[in-house]
């Protein structure tokens, strides 16, 4: 039998084992689960929330002075705009709010992330600026997926799954009028970059390159451990803690990060 003959007689069985492996491959891909997540959070927003109340724009990429920031989900309503940041992982997860870094543990395997609450942070500020609106009306929300547990207290608004429809579910006060809520989804629309591969590429570059130079260059010790901004000595002025001096960012009240001296 001929070498040729001898190959194609191999790859016509091999095919399907190749084919399985290949899609296996992309399912373990951060690119898959990261679609997977969302697709699941959009999925439970459509089940869970009132359409004429509640309003799902997904895959959001706003324009930024250093290039461009992506929100995965944005839900607009009358009693405030989520901002939901979507994490797919399994394991053990441990963090606070404070630090830079969150521990994903895999039985003996660790890998650190960025805390996904100042990821979502840069979002909401930049949503604030884009839409003109009160900080208080917008509400920075993380939602984990793919079977984690968290092995240290989380904030309210670090959740699993359905947790995030509870948490919006949570906010009855109405903060918005519909004419309000209106002129919101028309400002994203309108200031948002056009969903495509393209804009997608430029994003993940942009995210390489700041990842890349935080390596090099290493954060300030006395960085704020909201927006990483200078962090200047404060004094409380009243409450339980009058009188006692605290770190406290520069860019108050934009930004309200503290830290003890």
């Amino acid at each position: 039998m001929e070498v040729s003959n001898i190959i194609v007689t191999m790859a016509a069985k091999l095919w399907p084992f190749l084919l399985i492996a290949a899609a296996l491959s992309v399912m373990r891909s951060a690119w898959f689960k990261g679609i997977a997540g969302e697709f699941f959070v959009n999925t439970l927003a459509r089940l869970f929330l009132p359409k004429g109340a509640y309003h799902l724009v997904k895959n959001v990429t706003l324009p930024t002075e250093d290039g461009s920031t992506q929100i995965d989900h944005v839900i607009v309503s009358r009693y405030g705009v989520f901002v939901v940041e979507t994490k797919n992982l399994k394991g053990w997860i441990f963090g606070s709010p404070t630090q830079k870094t969150w521990t994903q543990r895999i039985f003996k395997v660790t890998h650190k992330f960025q805390n996904p609450l100042h990821q979502n942070y840069k979002h909401i500020k930049v949503l604030e600026d884009c839409l003109q609106i009160e900080p208080e009306k917008l509400f920075s929300l993380v939602v984990f997926v793919g079977g984690s547990k968290f092995k240290t207290e989380m904030p309210d608004n670090v959740v699993h799954g359905l947790g995030y429809i509870r948490f919006i579910k949570s906010k009855r006060e109405l903060v918005l009028s519909d004419v309000e809520v209106d002129r919101i989804l028309k400002t994203i629309e309108s200031g948002r970059l056009t969903p495509s591969f393209v804009t997608n590429h430029k994003h993940v570059k942009h995210v390489q390159t700041i990842v890349s130079q935080k390596k090099v260059s290493p954060p300030a010790k006395n960085a704020c451990p909201k927006c990483g901004g200078e962090m200047v000595r404060r004094q409380a002025q009243k409450g339980a803690n009058a009188g006692k001096a605290f770190w406290g960012c520069s860019t108050f009240p934009k930004c309200r990060g503290v830290r003890a001296l």
